[in-house]
């Protein structure tokens, strides 16, 4: 299961990267607020996968 929670926040954070650039290439800043918050949420979930695999081992 772990892995697969990995995976999601690696591509919500993938996804993130690409909304908040292009709000910021069409000058859309709701859009980049969406992608960065989207983006941090990837990387909060992956860091929470990493921190169970430390206490499994």
């Amino acid at each position: 299961m772990s892995g697969k929670q990995k995976a999601k926040g690696k591509m919500e954070e993938a996804t993130g990267k690409t909304k908040e650039a292009v709000g910021r290439t069409v000058g859309n800043e709701r859009m980049m607020a969406e992608g960065q918050a989207k983006k941090s949420k990837g990387a909060a979930r992956q860091a929470k996968e990493k921190t169970k695999d430390v206490f499994k081992h």
